[in-house]
């Protein structure tokens, strides 16, 4: 992809990008699919286990950057794979059937990445890390991180790791 195109991406089309290929991940595997289109409040993709007719909410959340830009050694934080920005209202968002799926799109390569994370996860996650950012001098403020770390590391609070997560599409806690 030319760079002037690239830079030109907006982050609505980042979004459906995402969205749709988690469609299409979904769908090969044998899941029911469909996209809300934004009449669901915090739900972007309702799915459906033909098999054991279980059924499932997703929240999507895609970030785009160079694999340069991908993973962060902080401090704080530790070793991170990847993150996404999130809202104070996901500290309390949690329910047995949303999931939520995080989407890494390689911007040098195109390359997707996918992590299936329960909202309960999720929630305790965003809500600690808010805590511990704050005990360091954060200011307070309503954006929340959200991470995928390494099982291999050590962190300071309990962090969701690629190794848990990265193509949880069986939707296991």
């Amino acid at each position: 992809m030319a760079k002037d195109l690239e830079n030109k991406i907006n982050k609505n089309s980042i979004s459906l990008a995402g969205e749709f290929a988690v469609l299409s991940q979904l769908a090969l595997r044998g899941y029911d699919a469909n996209m809300t289109l934004g009449h669901t409040k915090s739900v972007d993709i309702l799915v459906s286990n033909p098999k054991n007719h279980q059924m499932y909410q997703l929240e999507v959340k895609t970030n785009f950057a160079s694999s340069r830009s991908q993973g962060s050694n902080s401090k704080l934080f530790g070793k991170i794979v990847s993150a996404w920005i999130m809202g104070d209202k996901h500290e309390t968002i949690t329910s047995p059937n949303l999931f939520y799926c995080f989407v890494n799109i390689g911007r040098d390569t195109n390359v997707f990445r996918f992590f299936i994370v329960p909202s309960k996860a999720v929630a305790e996650y965003v809500k600690v890390q808010h805590q511990l950012f704050r005990s360091n001098g954060g200011n307070d403020n309503p954006m929340r991180m959200f991470r995928i770390g390494l099982k291999a590391e050590q962190y300071a609070i309990p962090t969701p790791t690629v190794e848990q997560y990265e193509n949880n599409w069986e939707f296991k806690e």
